[in-house]
């Protein structure tokens, strides 16, 4: 099996341990802390990852470093992981959740890319025109890049919205390329 396909499989469990226990947000938030430390400290994934250090080593430690921190049932998920050796998937997994997670409370995550930073007031306008083309709650992650000189580009899934003053210019240019310039006089 790819390694996508256990990663889905693998957090579609997690997602209805999750709807039967603590609830989503809980373990939403587990699952975020624990992808946030594998991210941050390349050692603990090495070590997490390392086939020469013993899964009983690797389950103490996870359960040491995360009992009382998250749901139980997550801590527990882990183990099995551990045991199953695909602790490697962890954080695919985490995104896979956070998917499912996003999919259920019906929101869209959507890149917006601007030339300058925006005030609070203009993304909340942006989100509120977004999540209503969408049908969906749009969750805004802006960026800024100066380079498309003004307007905004929206890419959301595999979908580019581009209303940048930089491709307007380039449309126009083509358009100018294109266009046939009397050879005679002119009166």
């Amino acid at each position: 099996m790819r390694d996508d396909t256990v990663a889905r499989n693998y957090a579609e469990t997690l997602f209805t341990l999750a709807e039967r226990h603590e609830g989503l947000d809980a373990y939403a938030s587990g699952v975020e802390a624990v992808a946030r430390l594998l991210d941050e400290n390349p050692k603990v994934r090495l070590f997490l990852e390392t086939p020469r250090i013993s899964g009983a080593d690797k389950k103490k430690a996870v359960r040491d470093a995360f009992a009382g921190k998250v749901p139980p049932d997550l801590v527990r998920f882990l183990l099995v992981t551990i045991d199953k050796r695909r602790q490697r998937l962890l954080r695919r997994i985490a995104a896979e959740f956070h998917a499912l997670v996003d999919e259920h409370y019906g929101r869209e995550h959507v890149e917006v890319t601007v030339a300058r930073p925006l005030e609070e007031e203009t993304l909340a306008t942006i989100a509120q025109r977004l999540s209503r083309v969408l049908g969906k709650e749009a969750v805004p992650h802006v960026r800024t890049k100066p380079s498309i000189l003004g307007g905004i580009v929206i890419r959301t899934g595999d979908t580019i919205y581009d209303g940048s003053v930089r491709r307007r210019l380039d449309g126009m240019r083509r358009q100018l390329m294109k266009a046939r310039i009397p050879s005679g006089p002119t009166p």
